[in-house]
């Protein structure tokens, strides 16, 4: 759906991989609130990870509840560190995920996050595939409207 996916076989190889996406594109300022990302991606890059400015940044670092294998998609909620807004207030989201959240349809991770939360759902579930676009004007497809132009989704074999 128009996404990018890297796979990362460790932490030390997505720190890597994130590092040279961020060179590659010459990013210098990157919102993230989730502080073991900001520790892992803050070492040999000279972009900022912080959780200052999300109006003024180039890119957005966040983590997901799960990642829906057969749709694509990110399941995102209000629980997270990162809040309701990030993933769709930065110009590109940068979602990082791990193989244990991976599942294969939305059944299974609507059951998983009925288990996890039980009676206390968040208050906002999410499912995100892949940049926002709509074909509304002319049914002209247009990318990056009403959230991020760009998606990139990292999955870490192990944690």
């Amino acid at each position: 759906m128009q996404g990018k996916f890297i796979f990362c076989v460790n932490g030390d190889e997505l720190a890597s991989q994130l590092h040279n996406l961020v060179r590659l594109n010459h990013w210098k300022n990157i919102y993230c609130r989730e502080d073991k990302f900001k520790t892992l991606f803050s070492k040999n890059t000279d972009a900022v990870f912080s959780a200052e400015d999300l109006g003024g940044c180039e890119a957005a670092v966040t983590s997901c509840e799960l990642l829906i294998a057969r749709t694509g998609s990110i399941v995102m909620s209000s629980f997270q560190q990162s809040g309701r807004t990030v993933s769709i207030y930065a110009p590109i989201h940068i979602c990082i995920a791990y193989t244990r959240q991976l599942v294969n349809d939305i059944r299974e991770g609507l059951q998983l996050l009925k288990d996890k939360y039980q009676d206390n759902l968040p208050s906002l579930i999410t499912f995100a595939t892949g940049p926002s676009r709509t074909a509304d004007i002319e049914k002209t497809l247009v990318v990056g409207v009403h959230g991020p132009k760009e998606v990139y989704v990292f999955l870490v074999d192990q944690e």
